[in-house]
């Protein structure tokens, strides 16, 4: 019998969805297609905890998703497909190859250079691209940022922030020009914007900004100060004039900063 007190939590666990699976109406009647959203609403919650700093919500929004991966993995057990211990051993094995310069005697100057040579034996292991494993699914923002870094492991990337800052620029000419025409035309413009996102994004990364955290902060931030403009309304918002609710926003700004 183990001493190892994370052996015994885990095996606890894998106990409880053994009987769930077997005795809960609801546990029973779960698929991998029935849990697939629950399970991008756990993950979200998991990054709520995340953003608020507070490490009990943490703790738990990490049980949540933990038990959806036990979850999958026991679903799997029952169709013959894989299980708890194929899914960990494939996962050491994984980490083991990709990490040679701590099991073999490969050398690393930095973080980077790790992260250069994952990529890199990740294409050794068959993938035929080294974007393959981006998921269509994410987020465009956070796909863009992967892209990007996935990409600038081989070389493709700018060498100063200058450089991405002049791009940023004409992306913003060529968005202006398509805006300007006698007739726009509406794909054009979307694509124009998309390239100016993307821009902004590779800029992002190179002044060690997380654009996805920055847009999040922003969005808090526009969330409070719009909040603070309707409990301070001496009308309804709409029959409100601009210039009236743009008083009450720079009076949250001071306000609110303050707190």
């Amino acid at each position: 019998m183990t001493n190892d007190t994370r052996a015994i939590a885990f095996l606890r666990l894998l106990k409880i969805m053994d009987e769930l699976r077997e005795h809960c109406p609801w546990d029973r009647k779960q698929t991998f297609e029935s849990l697939r959203n629950l399970t991008i609403e756990e993950t979200y919650e998991l990054v709520d905890a995340i953003d608020s700093g507070d490490m009990a919500d943490i703790e738990e929004e990490v049980g949540d998703v933990l038990l959806h991966l036990v979850f999958y993995a026991k679903m799997g057990s029952e169709q013959e497909s894989f299980n708890i211990s194929t899914i960990i051993n494939r996962l050491c094995d994984k980490l083991i190859h990709r990490h040679p310069h701590i099991y073999g005697d490969i050398k690393v100057q930095d973080a980077s250079e790790v992260q250069s040579n994952w990529e890199q034996l990740k294409l050794k292991e068959g993938k035929k691209s080294i974007l393959q494993g981006v998921p269509k699914a994410l987020p465009a923002l956070i796909k863009a940022q992967r892209l990007q870094e996935k990409t600038a492991q081989v070389g493709f990337e700018w060498t100063e922030v200058k450089q991405v800052m002049d791009k940023v620029e004409e992306e913003w000419a060529e968005l202006k020009t398509e805006l300007a025409r006698d007739i726009p035309n509406s794909n054009h413009i979307e694509e124009e914007f998309g390239d100016l996102l993307f821009s902004m994004v590779n800029l992002a990364r190179f002044i060690d900004v997380e654009p996805e955290t920055a847009l999040e902060r922003t969005n808090a931030k526009f969330k409070s100060r719009f909040e603070y403009i309707e409990q301070n309304a001496r009308r309804p918002l709409a029959d409100m004039s601009l210039e009236e609710m743009d008083d009450l926003w720079n009076k949250a700004k001071v306000i609110l900063e303050k707190e």
